[in-house]
């Protein structure tokens, strides 16, 4: 007889639930007191969502004779959510290894940009490669971040700076949604970079008047869909009167604002996001007091990224600033040729001990709280009945260790599971 359920994990030592009353992110209290659970279950219907969460003797007598068509015994072993990248750049070609060296020897983020290369040397080499191999090298990307247990990822466009390239980015990530278990959110980032052709005025205009009419129509017709907006705020880049303009006008079409903001200059970003109602502002490593104060009274999400300042050597972001200030604190690993981690374990890690949050901060951050910032912490982020079955199960009798080692992921993650299926079983499990 089939299973009349999908899954039932059973008897974890630990099992992280995150929330536990629907919350649709944490602030610092609530992440201080984290929901965990000593010996319990999780059942997954078919349908791919959680029906049940809790004790694994009064789950055992609530579904005592029920079939279910796979069991997993997490005996010793600790149950949390899948993990949630609020922040990457996945799709292009051409890496950047030689620009880390110069990094390495002293230039800095924008000495490279001004030169010719960063964005602008990705932008040549995506322009010239085909959909199908882009689509290729990103469905390899997916498949290392799901690895590391990340189960929803924030995609950017923003390699192609004209309509032809940024659409084709846009196909790419919507043939992957539909490809490949592993949720994806999709963002329009055409204000990367000023395209070498334009100033910032052609190009603001070029946005608005060309690029986004038609992604509304690809989406009308069904083609793409894009969830999020987001452009580049920096000096010598989109000024904050273009970033206004374009932001407004991708709201206007329906899309969130999520963008990049503060990160290498203070630019007043965030009190700009606050004032158009952003989701989500990232970076942030030079906002203002001013802006840490916008950003919590308009519950807009902190999206920090430990990656950017670690291979930079920027300042770290203030995130126990703003997390004592009630900002909605998120983690994202900005994956892209200048910062290539596609791991949200050790984005944990670093948020730990270079942005100086629990490990319990970290977690939230970036489950519950990323999942906000992307505007699905309803369906994500937790292990909740009525959410999705996003969730790993890893090799230990404490949660913890998924941040604890630094790098060791890869012998630690046992199962990663998407909508109550197995998407990725590992066989190279060691006892730590």
């Amino acid at each position: 007889m089939a299973g009349q359920y999908e899954l039932l994990l059973e008897g974890a030592q630990q099992l992280v639930l995150v929330c536990t009353k629907g919350e649709k992110y944490l602030l610092e209290s609530g992440m201080q007191n984290l929901a965990v659970l000593e010996n319990a279950s999780v059942v997954i219907g078919k349908d791919g969502y959680i029906k049940a969460a809790g004790d694994a003797s009064a789950i055992r007598n609530q579904f005592s004779g029920v079939p279910f068509e796979k069991i997993i015994d997490c005996s010793g072993k600790c149950i949390l959510p899948g993990l949630v990248d609020a922040h990457t750049h996945p799709v292009w070609a051409g890496d950047r290894v030689h620009e880390f060296a110069m990094k390495l020897a002293g230039a800095s983020y924008m000495d490279i940009h001004q030169a010719g290369g960063g964005i602008h040397f990705t932008v040549e080499h995506t322009r010239k490669t085909s959909e199908d191999e882009l689509l290729q090298r990103f469905k390899e990307r997916l498949l290392r971040m799901l690895r590391g247990g990340t189960t929803l990822v924030e995609c950017k466009s923003g390699y192609g700076l004209n309509l032809e390239t940024e659409i084709k980015m846009l196909r790419v990530i919507e043939r992957a949604r539909q490809e490949l278990n592993v949720g994806i959110s999709s963002t329009y980032c055409g204000a990367h970079s000023v395209p070498k052709d334009k100033n910032t005025l052609e190009a603001t205009d070029d946005i608005i008047n060309v690029h986004l009419p038609k992604l509304k129509e690809l989406d009308l017709n069904g083609e793409i869909h894009v969830d999020n907006i987001d452009v580049f705020c920096e000096k010598g880049v989109f000024d904050l009167n273009s970033t206004r303009k374009i932001l407004q006008a991708g709201k206007d079409i329906g899309l969130q604002i999520n963008f990049h903001g503060d990160e290498l200059h203070p630019m007043k970003c965030a009190e700009l996001g606050a004032d158009l109602g952003a989701q989500a502002i990232s970076h942030l490593e030079e906002v203002s007091d001013e802006g840490i104060t916008a950003l919590a009274r308009a519950k807009c999400a902190a999206v920090l990224l430990p990656t950017t300042a670690y291979i930079l050597r920027l300042k770290q972001p203030q995130a126990r600033k703003m997390l004592k200030e009630g900002v909605i604190v998120a983690l994202g690993s900005d994956f892209n040729p200048n910062a290539y981690c596609c791991s949200m374990p050790i984005v944990m890690h670093l948020a730990c001990v270079n942005m100086k949050m629990s490990m319990k901060e970290a977690l939230a951050a970036a489950t519950i709280n990323a999942a906000y910032a992307l505007g699905k912490s309803d369906t994500h982020g937790s292990i909740e009945i009525g959410k999705q079955g996003d969730l790993l199960i890893i090799n230990s009798s404490r949660w913890e260790h998924l941040i604890y080692q630094f790098g060791g992921h890869q012998e630690l993650i046992e199962y990663v599971i998407v909508k109550g299926k197995v998407v990725y079983k590992n066989s190279n499990i060691l006892d730590y």
